[in-house]
C-alpha cells in the first residue's frame, strides 16, 4: 500500500522565483535564503518520493474572483506553468498523477470533505517556487521535476478561507486515503505559503519573527492544539497574509502521529528574514514508523 513518508513546509515567495530565473540567486541578499535549502535539495536527492502532494494556494491565475473553491485537487495528467503577467517561470511543466489524485478525492469527499476535482488548471508561483527550492533550478526544456506532483489549491485570498481545524482534519483524510492505495508509492505531502507578511495598508512589511518561531515550535510539538488558533490571530500577529499557514496544517495533519504511531523526526528547520519583505520558513519532518 502507499504511504506517507515526509511532510516538507516552505514559503513560496514568488520574488525567490524571480530571484533564481533571473540568475540573482549568489547574490548576498539571495544567498542567505537560499544557503537554508542546500541541505533540503540533498535530502530529497536521498530521499525523492514516488509522489508529492503539494498544497498552496492559486493566486488569481486558476481561478478568478467569479469562481474560489475552497479545495481543489489537480487530477490531470500535467499542468502548464502559468503565466502571471510577465510570462510563464522558464521551469518544466508540472506531471500530474491522475490515478492517486482521483482515489485521494474519491476517498476525502466519501469523508465528508468538499473537494473541487480539476481535470485542467495552470500552476504559479505557489507551487512551482517550492519545487525549484527543493529541486534545483531545472531548465524547462531539458529537466523534469524529480517526480509526478499532485497541485492541491486551498482558497486562503478571499474570505471565507476555511479554518486550522478543518485543515488539520482534511490532512488526516488525506493520510487515509493515501493508505487506501493499491500500490507501493512513497508519498511526501509539502504544505506552502507564509510565513508571517503583509502586503498592502499600514501594516505592509510586517514581519513577526516571535510569532513565527512560535508556530514553528507548536507545529513540531502540539499541531493539534496550534491547529484550534482563530483567523484573527493569524491576520492580528502575522499579517493579512500570514493566515497562508493554514496549508501548513494539512501537511501536519497528513503526519504519522496524528492517525497512528510514530513521533516525526525533525530532519531539517531554518527560518529567515527578510525574503523581499517576507518571513522565509521551512521545516522537514520524517515519519518514523
Amino acid at each position: 500500500m502507499a504511504a506517507i513518508t515526509a511532510s516538507v513546509y516552505t514559503s513560496h515567495v514568488p520574488a525567490i522565483g524571480a530571484a533564481l530565473d533571473l540568475g540573482k540567486s549568489g547574490e548576498p541578499y539571495w544567498q542567505k535564503v537560499f544557503s537554508g535549502y542546500e541541505f533540503s535539495k540533498q535530502w530529497l536527492r536521498d530521499n525523492t518520493p514516488d509522489v508529492i502532494f503539494l498544497v498552496y494556494n492559486d493566486h488569481a491565475n486558476a481561478f478568478s474572483l467569479d469562481l474560489i473553491p475552497t479545495f481543489a485537487i489537480g487530477c490531470a495528467p500535467e499542468f502548464a506553468i502559468a503565466d502571471e503577467g510577465w510570462g510563464p517561470r522558464p521551469v518544466p511543466k508540472v506531471i500530474g498523477h491522475p490515478e492517486l489524485a482521483a482515489h485521494i478525492a474519491q476517498s476525502v469527499i466519501q469523508d465528508d470533505f468538499d473537494l473541487t476535482v480539476v481535470n485542467k488548471m495552470p500552476v504559479d508561483h505557489g507551487l512551482t517556487v517550492p519545487l525549484s527550492l527543493m529541486c534545483g533550478q531545472p531548465p524547462a526544456d531539458k529537466f523534469a521535476w524529480p517526480c509526478p506532483v499532485i497541485p492541491f489549491a486551498v482558497n486562503v485570498v478571499q474570505y471565507p478561507v476555511p479554518s486550522g481545524h478543518r485543515c488539520f482534519n482534511l490532512g488526516r483524510a488525506i493520510r487515509k486515503a493515501v493508505a487506501s492505495f493499491d500500490a507501493p508509492l512513497k508519498v511526501q505531502v509539502w504544505g506552502t505559503g507564509g510565513m508571517s507578511h503583509q502586503l498592502q495598508g499600514p501594516r505592509a512589511g510586517l514581519i513577526n519573527r516571535e510569532w513565527d518561531t512560535a508556530f514553528l515550535d507548536q507545529l513540531i510539538a502540539d499541531p493539534a492544539t496550534l491547529a484550534q488558533k482563530p483567523h484573527i490571530d493569524y491576520v492580528r500577529e502575522a499579517g493579512s497574509e500570514g493566515i497562508e499557514l493554514v496549508m501548513w496544517l494539512i501537511a501536519r495533519g497528513a503526519m504519522g502521529d496524528e492517525s497512528g504511531p510514530g513521533t516525526p523526526r525533525v530532519a531539517h528547520r531554518f527560518y529567515h528574514v527578510p525574503a523581499s519583505n517576507t518571513a522565509v520558513g521551512h521545516l522537514i519532518l520524517e515519519n518514523q514508523a
